[in-house]
């Protein structure tokens, strides 16, 4: 898996500590389907997730992941959820933990591809027919297919 150019200059100077880095993830919906793509270091079906760049809009990270990953244009229309994933520990050692911003995208054109080294299958599925998924994912896919026009996020005790 490719490492971005930042985060290798982060490694370099605090090794495998847990990083907090912002992340997105893009739901794309054409229809009745999802754009899911199979990740190449656990084999799970996920949407298009990426790491946002120093200085970049999330919702163009969300754009430009679908893109590189999948070969898709998307329309990136509304901030879906907001939460945290944390605890994630790559096969090199490396720690990190992730503010996730989930966004409703749209596929607007393009034939989805696997168009980098971070997947090895990236296809269209029917809502009625997902594979299975982490609880995580399931819990961003649902914030989306709910509907809601407010982002979702966990509010603090009273």
């Amino acid at each position: 898996m490719p490492i971005p150019p930042f985060v290798a200059e982060l490694r370099a100077m605090v090794g495998t500590h847990e990083l907090w880095l912002p992340g997105v993830t893009a739901v794309i919906r054409r229809d009745d389907e999802l754009l899911l793509t199979r990740r190449a270091d656990n084999g799970a079906w996920s949407p298009v997730t990426g790491i946002v760049d120093p200085g970049e809009e999330p919702a163009v990270a969300a754009a430009r992941e679908a893109l590189e990953e999948a070969g898709v244009e998307v329309s990136v229309d509304r901030l879906v959820s907001v939460g945290v994933i944390p605890d994630v520990v790559y096969e090199n050692g490396d720690r990190a933990a992730y503010l996730d911003l989930t966004f409703a995208c749209t596929w607007v054109t393009g034939e989805a591809r696997v168009a980098d080294d971070e997947n090895v299958d990236v296809r269209w599925w029917r809502l009625a027919s997902l594979p299975p998924m982490s609880e995580s994912i399931e819990r961003r896919i649902g914030d989306v297919l709910a509907g809601e026009t407010a982002a979702r996020y966990l509010r603090p005790p009273s």
